[in-house]
């Protein structure tokens, strides 16, 4: 089931290393890149069918097409690097243990979106990664690899800026990290009308989340081939699935897209822990609809499916839940997180948020009653496809999907 591509290296003893990094492939793609125009690039990567790997699964190609042509302006790449989505842990890996690969991947966007220089937004948190990715920024510079001239030999310039971000998860939200780049509170902005790239200090930028950046090498060395040689049609590659709970092996590990859910638990996670059994998989990060058991069964790891059953892939970070744990602790234990991270900005969301943790607050305490359910599903309505960001309606598909699919478990609360 599992299939290297960017977790090549990561079993290597200090890959993380420029000497051991260039010894196993890294910087090889770099050649092949120089022989071609940045429109070329742009095409084999839209060719490929990449997709964001950061929660929203957009074409990256198409993205990349929006940036501006012959715009004197400084054109950016920016780097999401906010993972702070709970159950995701997958783009440290990269950080950890492979971050010349995303130097590498960098340096491919920077040259098809003609960009020379690009922000890495790491959340504040991520101290020991924001370490070790400047530490091979570093040797990257030394070596000039990066700086006036690439593998000081071709002639583009390009800089690159690790940013600690302030630990705000609305800042992995991309219009917010710009805002937050630019020395700004971490609020989403009012989206435009129309497609266009994104804005930063006024000049066109692009945004990219860490994994995807780090696909992008493999595809310009091998071709879109290369990469859609993995995956099913519609969904092609492959992406770093994290599981987490109560498995025999909690991890990262990547995969092909169109593997079943369930083989990826029973598999590579191990299966339950002794004596556990399943009940539900938040399947990419804590924003997806949850999937009951018998859901689990049917699940395939790829966009259209998950679609299909009624919740998203996300950002791959699957949440494991079994029998012996409570529903609505797990509810609560959410909506207190995402009622402290909202930004506040819109009503819907800041409101909303605060009612649910207060009526799941009643309801463990045993003051609550059905009718709690009611105003429950009323307020996420009310959140949803309200607001200026998609924060609020992520909030309300994990909720609503709790109570929906589990409304027995609140009913033992309830005094009549």
């Amino acid at each position: 089931m599992i299939t290297k591509i960017v977790s090549k290296n990561f079993d290597i003893p200090n890959s993380h290393k420029l000497e051991v990094a260039l010894e196993n492939g890294r910087y090889s793609s770099i050649p092949k890149l120089f022989s071609m125009t940045p429109d070329e690039v742009t095409a084999e990567v839209t060719k490929s069918g990449l997709r964001g790997k950061g929660g929203g699964g957009a074409a990256c190609g198409p993205k990349w097409e929006l940036m501006p042509k012959n715009d004197l302006r400084p054109a950016f790449l920016i780097v999401n690097g906010d993972e702070s989505e709970p159950g995701t842990f997958k783009d440290r890996q990269i950080f950890q243990y492979d971050p010349h690969l995303l130097i590498e991947g960098i340096i491919c966007t920077c040259y098809a979106i003609n960009a020379n220089h690009a922000y890495i937004y790491i959340r504040g948190e991520y101290k020991f990664f924001i370490d070790r990715v400047n530490e091979a920024i570093k040797e990257a510079y030394e070596k000039n690899i990066i700086g006036d001239k690439i593998m000081d030999k071709y002639d583009f310039k390009l800089d690159i800026t690790v940013h600690r971000g302030g630990g705000a998860y609305i800042c992995g939200e991309k219009s917010a990290l710009i805002e937050s780049l630019e020395g700004k509170r971490g609020h989403p902005r009012l989206k435009p009308a129309g497609k266009e790239c994104e804005w930063f200090f006024n000049n066109p930028a692009t945004v990219n989340n860490v994994e995807t950046i780090s696909s992008v090498p493999n595809i310009v060395e091998n071709g879109a081939e290369g990469y859609t040689k993995y995956g099913t049609v519609k969904s092609p590659g492959t992406m770093l699935f994290a599981i987490s709970g109560p498995v025999k092996n909690p991890g990262v590990y990547e995969m092909a897209y169109g593997n079943k859910m369930i083989d990826f638990l029973n598999i590579l996670g191990g299966g339950m822990l002794e004596g556990k059994k399943l009940k539900a998989i938040i399947p990419g990060g804590s924003s997806c609809p949850i999937l009951t058991a018998d859901e689990v069964q049917k699940a395939v790891l790829d966009y259209e499916s998950m679609w299909d059953i009624g919740s998203t892939l996300g950002t791959g970070g699957m949440i494991v839940i079994d029998e012996d744990t409570s529903m609505v602790d797990v509810a609560k234990n959410l909506i207190e997180f995402y009622h402290h991270e909202s930004c506040g900005q819109c009503t819907p969301c800041r409101e909303g948020t605060g009612w649910i943790d207060k009526i799941l607050k009643k309801i463990l305490k045993g003051d609550g009653s059905k009718e709690d359910l009611n105003t429950i599903l009323d307020v996420c309505n009310t959140m949803n496809g309200k607001t200026v960001c998609v924060f609020a309606p992520a909030v309300k598909d994990i909720i609503e999907s709790i109570v929906k699919k589990f409304p027995h478990e609140f009913n033992i609360y309830f005094k009549n």
